[in-house]
Order: C-alpha cells, then structure tokens, then sequence
C-alpha cells in the first residue's frame, strides 16, 4: 500500500490548497513568505560557513576527544546487548562504561552516509540532508503552550495539531517536525500513536518519529510503513530521530532502545548530546566542544554497529547557564562558539549537522525573545547546520510553544532563505543598465531595472510594520505580536489538508485503534 503507487498526480495529490489558487494573493504571499502558499525548497546554501576554529584548533579538540573516550569511556546503561556488541566490535567493557582504542569510532563511521534524502509522503516535499543543504523544523518538546488568547497551559492533541497544520502552512517550513508540543490529555503511552499520525494526516512534509520507548519507536516504524511500503521504509530514509545523550557521557537504556530500532530500519538518527554548559558540560567553550565530539563519536559510531550505512547526524543542543540562578541562557556567544566549532568538527567527520534554531529564554515573544532568537538562527545559517530543530514556536526556555512566535519566527525563516541564495552575479543583478540610465544626482526608483525588478528584489516581511506612525496608528497601533495572532488565525481558518489516500487513511486508523486497544491508559 505505497503512497507512491496510490497517490494522484501532482503536488498535494493533483489538489491545490487554497493558498496555491488565490492568483495574486498568492503570488504576494510567497514573495513575503508570509503564505499560506507555495512551499519553498529546502535551502541550498550559496553562502560560505563561518568557522571559529582554525587547523590547530580543531586538532586540539579532536585529540581532546580521543582522551576523553579512551581514558574516561561513555557509559550504556541497561542495555547488555549495545555492551555486547562494543565488545565485540574491540573496545574495552568495564561494567556498563565503554573505553574506545583510538580511532575506532571513526573507522566504524566510514560506512555512514555523508548526505541523504529525507522522504516525505510527497515526493516534492521530500528534503536534502547533508552538503550544502539546510533543512527547518518547528520547536520540540514543550508541555506547555501560550495560545492565541494569551494564556499559558498545558498542550492538548488539538494544540498538536494546530502545530503540524501550522508547519505545513508555512513556506519556509521544510518539516512538520516531531514532538511540537506535548499533548498531555492523552495517556503517556499512547499519545505517540495520535502524533504520527496528525504528522501523517495534516501534512506531506517529512516528520520525525517517537523516541520516549523502543516500543513507540516501532509503532513509527510500522505506521510509516503503512504510509510508504515496507521495502521503501527498509531501503530509504522517511523519518528522522532525535537521540539525546544525557550529558555527560552517559547514554539510557531509552535513548539507546530508541537508537537501535531506527537505525535496524535504516531511519536516521540525530545523535545529540543536550548541553547545559555550567552544568552538563565544562564551562568553556573548548571543553565543551571536547565532550561534544566524544558523546557523538560514540553515539553515532553505535548506529552502524547495528546497521552499516544507517545514517547518522552531529547533532548538539548548546546553551550557557545563568551562574546565578541556574536558568539556561538563550542568544549569548559562547553558545554560538560551540555551535560553529561543533560545525566544523562535523565536517571533519563527513557527518550532517544539526545545532540552533529560535532559541529564547523570554516568557513571552518580546523585544528580549526576538533578539535572542535571532542571535541564534543567524548563527545557526552561518554555521552551515543541514537540519534545525526548533526553528519555529520556541519560548520560555523551551517550556512552551507559542502560536504567536511560531508565526513571527517563520517570518523570518523566510529571511535565512533569501540570505542564504548569497550575492547574484547575473548580468541582471550587476544593474549596469540602471547606473547609466539614472546617471549622477538622481534617483532609482523610476528607471526600468527598478520597475521590472522591485516585486523580487527584497524580502518583504509579511509581519514587520514599515509604515509611517500615522499609518501605524489608523490601524489599531497593533504590536508585532498583535499581527502574529490575526495571521495565525487566518492561516488556521483556510487550512486545508493535503490529499491523503483513503485506503492508507484508514490503515494508520485501524493500526492506532488495535495499538490503543492493546494497553490500559498509563499517564506516567
């Protein structure tokens, strides 16, 4: 029951949405990227990577590394098979802490891929990791939201789906994500069941699966393979998975589980150790970066113990901790030195790199949230990361998703996109003809290279206000955040789902019935 085979022609199944036939709305809205409309590609970089770390430095770090697992080892915990197989594979077991020969790591992530492709239900949303690619992704994680009437609570299934269709929506959104939010009125062991499928159901854009048990890992596994068809999922890449060391050096019995069934069924894992520097990682920057390399080198190289060519990203989580309270902190520097440093050693290592995103520690979407985000989804462009979590809705530290700076960071996706296209050297865009005809002392906006250019030459932001205070003030003198909560609205009102195959609709359904019937309701 491949979608391939059952699916109409065309993109979205040979419908169009609503933003896809609106004529000049629509045209409006994918020169703003304030859509709904047309999906923009994932990004092909044009830009050069910014790097902090010069030969020697990155040297350093690497031999830093190789102490660190040789001397100090990474712990599996409760998992006698992984144990078994480091073994095996040379290293030396000591109970459940596991010291790696020098360069054996490497060696095993020789057969991992050094890009892929990331398989969505619709082959034309299908996404490019790795190389030159980066790939956005809204915020993960949260048990919270602030909704579009300004309260902060706990996130329902609706919340969750409010999400997906809102990152399927966006134009710069390249992914519907994984865990948008944590939908809490649903039993803990259940929930991942009604989340795969809201990914499957409200969106064509690749999703990422459960990794909170193995058991939901597989659950993904095989709803996927409802979605796909068995021989694709075994042969290709259509989930990614998030596989969070627990820092420092320590992999679980549930990160691990996770692991091993997605890299069996040839499904990506983004091996990332989540730093709090302060607290899960040395102060600096360089011991950071030394524990960073040594937690992924053993995570990652573990994916092609189970299954050779599985593939596998550098992924890290870096924030800095307040030394006064403890809080993390969002948008200040030497997390965004880790960021690049660990961008590099990615490179090093011929591995897709995850990092960054709309990181902020504000409670609400505000002057600090802004600049802190921004801070980081810059950095994180520049770094040359292939896929970003939580480039859309994070806030409060990642506590809670918001619908209002969902809306306002995906505006400004849009803006990473056009920067990333880097400079146009075309004859066009040298505008020799523009010089000559406006000549000394006048102007531009009349001559004809402006008039056939104006409607592409700059991003136009379908949120920020550029009129003048008077204008501003005839219309309500509404705040950002004000315009953010209308739009969301709006595009939430003309959803429309993309096509999916009924026969496969109601597989997913009766797969979900018999799972949830199978297992009393736990909410621990």
């Amino acid at each position: 029951m491949s979608l391939t085979n059952e699916q109409p022609e065309g993109e979205g199944g040979g419908r169009r949405s609503r933003g896809e036939g609106r004529g000049a709305a629509a045209r409006r809205a994918s020169r703003t990227g304030g859509g709904p409309g047309p999906s923009l590609p994932y990004i092909t970089r044009k830009i050069r990577e910014y790097e902090v770390l010069d030969e020697e430095g990155i040297a350093l770090i690497e031999r830093n590394a190789d102490t660190v697992l040789e001397e100090i080892g990474i712990e599996f915990r409760e998992d006698p098979e992984a144990l078994a197989l480091w073994k095996e594979a040379g290293a030396d077991v000591k109970g459940e802490r596991v010291h790696f020969p020098k360069g054996l790591c490497r060696d095993l992530l020789k057969t991992a891929p050094s890009d892929f492709t990331w398989n969505a239900r619709n082959p034309a949303r299908n996404a490019h990791i790795g190389g030159k690619a980066t790939v956005f992704a809204p915020v993960y994680g949260p048990p919270f939201v602030r909704d579009l009437e300004g309260n902060r609570r706990y996130a329902t299934i609706e919340d969750f789906r409010n999400f997906v269709k809102l990152a399927y929506m966006a134009p710069s959104m390249h992914s519907s994500g994984g865990t948008v939010c944590e939908p809490v009125d649903v039993p803990v062991n259940k929930r991942h069941l009604d989340m795969v499928y809201s990914h499957i159901k409200y969106s064509d854009k690749p999703f990422m699966g459960s990794v909170t048990a193995p058991e939901r890992a597989e659950d993904t596994i095989a709803m996927a393979k409802l979605v796909f068809g068995e021989d694709f999922v075994e042969q290709n890449t259509v989930t990614l998975n998030l596989i969070n060391a627990n820092s420092p050096m320590v992999f679980d019995e549930t990160m691990v589980g996770a692991l091993k069934v997605y890299a069996r069924h040839n499904q990506a894992c983004v091996v990332s150790p989540f730093i709090l520097s302060g607290a899960m990682s040395p102060v600096t920057v360089a011991g950071t970066l030394t524990q960073i390399l040594a937690e992924v080198l053993a995570g990652a190289s573990f994916t092609q113990l189970i299954r050779k060519g599985a593939p596998v990203l550098f992924g890290t989580f870096a924030a800095s901790i307040s030394m006064q309270s403890g809080a993390p902190t969002f948008g200040s520097p030497e997390p965004s030195l880790v960021s690049y440093g660990a961008a590099q050693l990615a490179r090093r290592l011929g591995l897709p790199f995850r990092t960054g995103g709309s990181l902020c520690g504000s409670k609400v979407p505000d002057a600090q949230a802004a600049h802190e985000s921004a801070n980081t989804i810059n950095m994180t462009l520049l770094a040359g990361t292939n896929f970003v979590l939580h480039a859309a809705g994070w806030l409060e530290g990642g506590l809670v998703s918001s619908y209002e700076k969902f809306m306002i960071d995906q505006d400004q996706l849009g803006m990473m996109q056009k920067l990333a296209e880097g400079v146009d050297l075309s004859q066009n865009a040298q505008a020799l003809d523009a010089i000559r005809e406006v000549g000394p002392g006048s102007h531009y906006l009349g001559c004809a290279h402006t008039q056939a250019n104006f409607q592409t030459a700059f991003y136009r932001s379908a949120l920020a206000d550029n009129n003048s205070f008077e204008q501003w003030e005839i219309e309500g003198s509404k705040r950002i955040e004000e315009r953010a909560n209308a739009l969301c609205r709006t595009w939430l009102e003309h959803y429309e789902a993309p096509y999916l195959d009924p026969a496969i609709d109601e597989a997913l359904l009766a797969y979900v019935a018999k799972r949830k019937e199978s297992m009393p309701d736990a909410f621990t």
